[in-house]
């Protein structure tokens, strides 16, 4: 390969990037193919075996699970992100990761130049150049499906077929799905096809991690969620007593028990970063646990002030993240106050998991600032409630000004 240019290709094993390996090797390109192993369930040694065939002189298959929970998923449910109060993003959090290993590995085989299979329509493009751009300033990017010779070349997915057929490339010999979805350990997400018409309701035998609600067990079970300083520390069932305390288990134990009872499934149109709507369909059951867990947690440990603060703080995050803007100077800021903002948040919550829903029944903290004979409305606890009488008088005064300058005195 001496002489050639070295360009280090984002590859999935689909008939998309191995058209685009066998095309880059074709143009001259000594190309090097990387395999992000994000819990997606694939035959690694296949997925590698495929890409040697279609030309690629080096394989890397990358397992990122462990690192996508702890440094993405977990950093994510600090601050509670959701975007649109809706989607939970879990598409958006694993593209950072791979387009950071992407450059780690283009910088250990001496190159500048990384490719990538996404679609100038998506959200994902967008993701991975400027991920790419914030860790390699002077990154050379091939984006075929933005390029018109490859737009040319391949109008259809019948091009790509045949093409694939020419070179000996495999092809998998099933049907093709009436949608698209791409699985990791977090969620997988639907969208395409059939769901681009956003009245149609997804067939039961679409979800791959979560039952049909009315499908679900009629008994309830009880879990309870651990957290040390915002973060997730052990999962316990309280009914059959399992109990899991590293990152990667607690997500994939979480996924499995809340999975079983219909939780975590969500239908929406969001709003793409360039430009259109989309609808997709989600299933994300764990994270959902451990998002209702970690806000019922911090309505106990954080300051009124101090959450309130990092509330409004939460949007702008979670569209920086849908957006790609991981790597940058305003998201190192946020999540700056985001981790002080964690500091108390350490306890434990108990909910109960019953057909699709997730539902707090408890919670407990050494940290807690939660003070029942303050609280209680049956003992005094050290509060005079006259103080109340002034209280309510300030904070009526601009309200009473107001009124008498409108008319309303």
């Amino acid at each position: 390969m001496e002489g050639k240019t070295r360009v280090v290709l984002a590859y999935s094993g689909g008939l998309d990037t191995s058209v685009i390996l066998k095309w880059l090797v074709n143009k001259g390109y000594d190309v090097i193919a990387y395999v992000a192993d994000l819990g997606q369930q694939e035959d690694f040694e296949e997925v590698r075996k495929k890409a040697l065939s279609a030309g690629a002189s080096k394989v890397y298959v990358e397992d990122l699970k462990e690192e996508f929970v702890k440094e993405f998923v977990y950093q994510a449910l600090k601050c509670n992100a959701i975007y649109e109060g809706k989607y939970l993003l879990g598409t958006s959090l694993a593209r950072p990761l791979i387009a950071e290993r992407h450059i780690e590995i283009a910088r250990k085989e001496k190159t500048s130049v990384v490719a990538h299979g996404a679609t100038g329509k998506g959200n994902d493009q967008v993701r991975f150049e400027l991920t790419y751009m914030a860790l390699m300033p002077d990154v050379r990017i091939i984006a075929p499906w933005k390029d018109r010779e490859f737009l040319a070349e391949f109008q259809g997915r019948s091009d790509m077929i045949a093409y694939a057929k020419k070179y000996g490339i495999p092809i998998k010999a099933t049907v093709k799905k009436p949608y698209s979805s791409d699985p990791n350990i977090m969620h997988i997400s639907y969208e395409a096809g059939v769901l681009e018409d956003p009245k149609f309701r997804p067939n039961d035998d679409m979800f791959e991690m979560t039952v049909s609600p009315k499908d679900a067990p009629d008994k309830e079970t009880r879990i309870s969620i651990t957290f040390s300083k915002g973060v997730p520390v052990k999962a316990e069932n309280l009914e059959d007593k399992t109990v899991k305390t590293k990152p990667l288990e607690i997500l994939l134990y979480l996924n499995e028990v809340a999975g079983k009872n219909g939780v975590g499934r969500i239908d929406l149109v969001e709003n793409r970063f360039v430009g259109m709507k989309s609808r997709g369909v989600y299933e994300t059951p764990g994270y959902t646990v451990l998002r209702t867990a970690h806000l019922d947690l911090e309505g106990l440990t954080m300051d009124r002030e101090v959450m309130h603060i990092r509330d409004s703080l939460t949007p702008k995050i979670s569209e920086l993240i849908y957006n790609g803007f991981w790597y940058s100077p305003e998201m190192e800021f946020l999540m700056a106050a985001v981790e002080k903002s964690q500091e108390h948040v350490s306890g434990k919550v108990y909910l109960s998991l019953y057909k699709g829903n997730c539902t707090v029944i408890g919670r407990e903290s050494s940290e807690s600032l939660y003070d029942e004979k303050t609280a209680s409305m049956d003992v005094h606890g050290g509060y005079d409630q006259t103080d109340a009488v002034g209280f309510i008088r300030l904070n009526a005064l601009r309200l009473k000004n107001w009124a008498r300058k409108h008319g309303n005195g």
